[in-house]
C-alpha cells in the first residue's frame, strides 16, 4: 500500500532530518507538501504528540469522494481503485476526482453558499442555477480563483446570459431599483477576504482594526449598479448617499479602501479608454485580488481546507472570521508556535502558482493531516487539543447532502454521475431535495460546527428512504448483491464495502454470516428479511454518518 511517508523528527534536539522523498506526494507540489508537514511535525513536538499513523488507502478514497463529489465511492469505483497497482495511487485518483464533472457541480453548490446564499433569491433578477452552472464549468477548467472573483464583483449584463452577475443582482432591493450596498459589501468581505466586519456598519469594530468609515467607503463601490433593458449595468450618475444618524442629514459617500490604495493602478498610467472602465467595482476586484492582498488567499485557503477536513484550519475560529494577516518578519521572531502558520504556507503557495484551486486541493490532499488516521489513544481534551493540531484526524459528521447523497450512491451498484439513466439521475434529484429539507439545510452556514438532532436520526432511522434503499429489490444494491453472491461470507464483505467503503471485522463477519446463514435454512422470505437488515443496519450505523 502506497501511502504518504511521514517526515522524521528528532523529539530530543529539536534537529530536523531530512524527510523521505515519497512519490505519492504531487510532483508539482512536493515541497509545499513537505513543508506543511514539517510545519505540523512542529506542532505535534511542542504539543508532545507522536506523528499520527497514516489510513488505509480506502478510508482515504472515501474522505476524497465525499469531500471532492459529496457522496461516498461506488462499488464500481472501490473495485476499479482496488484493481489499480500502479505507483502513486491515491495521488492519481485526486486528479481523477477532480477531472469527473460531479467534482465541478458539487464544488460549485459548495462555494456558491457564501457568494449568494441558498435561497431563491430575488424574483426574476436572479439564477441561481446559471450561476452554479457557471461557477462549476470554471472550476473543471481550473480557471484561476482570482479572475472568477473579478468577475463575480465587477462583471455587467444579463443575469441569464452573464451569469457572474447573480453575485450582485442577488442583492437587489425589493423595489428593484437599487442594489443593497450594505450586504453586498459584507458578503464580499466575508467570502473573498475570510473577516466578518457586518458590525462596522453601525459602528466601529470592537476587536479588530474596521472602522465604520472604512466599511461605508467600501459599500460606496457597489452604488452604481443598476437594472435595464439589457441587464444590469452602472451607472456613473449614480452616489452612494446614507442619512446620518445624528443630524438625520444626507451624506455621499466616495468609494475608498480600508488600505492598499497602493495596489492599484494609477490611473495617470492609464489610456483615456482604460480610465472609462477603471469603474468602482473595478476597482475594489482589483484591489480584493491584488497579490498585496494576502487576506484573499488566506480566506480561500481556509475554506477549501474546511470543505477538505471538515473544520477549519484553526478549529477555534470560524471559517470566515479570520485575523488579520502577520507579517512574515514579525512571525519569524516569535517566541510561540504560530497555529496560522499552515495556512499561510497554503495561502503563499496558492498565490505565487497562480491561484488554481486543483492545486491547493491535490497538495492538502496529499499532506499527513488529511491522510491521518482518526484512531487514537487520546480522550478527553487531549484528543481535543490533538484534533487541533492535526495530530489525529478529526471526526466530522456527514452534511445532509453528503449523508443523502451517500445513502442514494450506496443503494447502487453502479456510479450514479451524468450517464447514469435519466431516470435514475431524477429520482436522485427528487430524493436529494427532500431529504435534505427535512434533515435541516444550514445554508450559508453549513461548515459551522454542529451536532446531529434526535429528528435528524429518526428520519434516517425511520424514514421510508431508508427502506426504499435497502429493499431487496432488482433496482437496489442490496437485492441485487442477493441475486448474485451465495455466499454470505461474500455478501456481507461486499454490502461493507458497499455501505462503509472496508471490510468487516472479524467479528462484524461472523455475526452476519451467521444472521444469514440462519436465514437462508429458514426459506427465501427470510434471507431477504436478513439481506434488507443487513443494509438498514449499515446505513444506520454512526460509523456511516461520520467522516473517518
Amino acid at each position: 500500500m502506497l501511502v504518504l511517508l511521514g517526515v522524521v523528527v528528532s523529539y530530543a534536539s529539536r534537529t530536523r532530518v531530512e524527510p523521505v522523498a515519497t512519490p505519492s506526494v504531487p510532483e508539482r507540489g512536493r515541497a509545499i507538501v513537505e513543508e506543511v508537514n514539517w510545519t505540523l511535525a512542529d506542532a505535534w513536538e511542542l504539543e508532545e504528540f507522536e506523528p499520527p499513523a497514516v489510513a488505509d488507502d480506502l478510508t482515504i478514497l472515501r474522505r476524497l469522494s465525499l469531500a471532492l463529489h459529496g457522496t461516498i465511492p461506488s462499488l464500481e469505483e472501490i473495485r476499479q481503485f482496488e484493481a489499480d497497482t500502479e505507483p502513486d495511487r491515491l495521488t492519481r485518483w485526486t486528479r481523477r476526482l477532480l477531472d469527473d464533472p460531479r467534482f465541478g457541480n458539487y464544488f460549485a453548490e459548495r462555494l456558491a453558499r457564501p457568494l449568494v446564499g441558498a435561497d431563491a433569491g430575488p424574483f426574476i433578477l436572479f439564477r441561481r442555477d446559471r450561476f452554479t452552472a457557471w461557477l462549476a464549468e470554471r472550476l473543471m477548467t481550473d480557471e484561476p480563483w482570482d479572475a472568477t472573483v473579478r468577475h463575480l464583483i465587477a462583471d455587467e449584463g444579463l443575469w441569464t446570459d452573464t451569469p457572474s452577475v447573480n453575485f450582485v443582482t442577488m442583492q437587489f432591493t425589493n423595489d428593484e431599483k437599487a442594489v443593497d450596498a450594505s450586504r453586498l459589501t459584507a458578503r464580499t468581505v466575508r467570502a473573498f477576504l475570510g473577516q466578518r466586519i457586518d458590525c462596522a456598519q453601525c459602528h466601529d469594530h470592537p476587536f479588530e482594526q474596521w472602522k465604520q468609515s472604512q466599511f461605508e467607503g467600501l459599500a460606496a463601490h457597489y452604488a452604481q449598479p443598476s437594472i435595464g433593458i439589457g441587464g444590469m449595468k452602472d451607472n456613473p450618475e449614480t452616489s452612494y448617499v446614507l442619512q446620518d444618524a445624528e443630524t438625520l442629514e444626507d451624506r455621499t459617500i466616495d468609494p475608498a479602501l480600508p488600505f492598499g490604495d497602493e495596489w492599484l493602478v494609477s490611473t495617470a498610467a492609464l489610456t483615456n479608454e482604460d480610465v472609462e472602465t477603471m469603474r468602482p467595482r473595478r476597482q475594489l476586484a482589483l484591489w480584493v485580488t491584488s497579490e498585496e492582498n494576502h487576506r484573499f488567499d488566506r480566506a480561500i485557503v481556509n475554506r477549501v481546507w474546511t470543505l477538505m477536513m471538515g473544520r477549519p484550519v484553526v478549529p477555534s475560529r470560524p471559517v470566515d472570521d479570520l485575523p488579520d494577516p502577520v507579517d512574515p518578519i514579525d512571525r519569524a521572531f516569535g517566541d510561540e508556535h504560530d497555529e496560522w502558520a499552515v495556512l499561510d504556507l497554503l495561502a503563499d503557495d496558492f498565490r505565487s502558482s497562480g491561484r488554481h484551486l486543483h492545486r491547493l486541493i491535490e497538495t492538502i490532499a496529499a499532506s499527513e493531516a488529511f491522510r491521518a488516521t482518526s484512531q487514537s489513544d487520546h480522550i478527553g481534551s487531549q484528543r481535543d487539543r490533538a484534533e487541533d493540531v492535526w495530530a489525529v484526524r478529526p471526526l466530522v459528521r456527514l452534511r445532509p447532502e453528503q449523508m443523502i447523497g451517500s445513502m442514494l450512491q450506496a443503494g447502487s451498484i453502479r456510479t450514479i454521475d451524468r450517464d447514469s439513466h435519466l431516470a435514475v439521475r431524477f429520482l436522485r434529484l427528487v430524493r436529494e431535495n427532500d431529504f435534505v429539507r427535512d434533515y435541516g439545510d444550514a445554508g450559508e452556514a453549513e461548515l459551522d460546527d454542529r451536532s446531529a438532532t434526535i429528528p435528524q436520526a429518526l428520519l434516517r432511522m425511520n424514514g421510508k428512504l431508508a427502506d426504499e434503499l435497502s429493499e431487496a429489490s432488482p433496482m437496489t444494491a442490496a437485492g441485487r448483491l442477493a441475486m448474485v453472491e451465495s455466499d454470505p461470507t461474500r455478501f456481507v464483505e461486499t454490502a461493507y464495502l458497499i455501505c462503509l467503503t472496508r471490510r468487516p471485522t472479524d467479528a462484524e463477519r461472523e455475526y452476519f454470516v451467521g444472521e444469514l446463514t440462519t436465514a437462508a435454512e429458514e426459506g427465501p422470505e427470510a434471507r431477504e428479511q436478513a439481506v434488507q437488515d443487513v443494509f438498514w443496519t449499515l446505513f444506520n450505523s454512526p460509523e456511516f454518518s461520520w467522516v473517518r
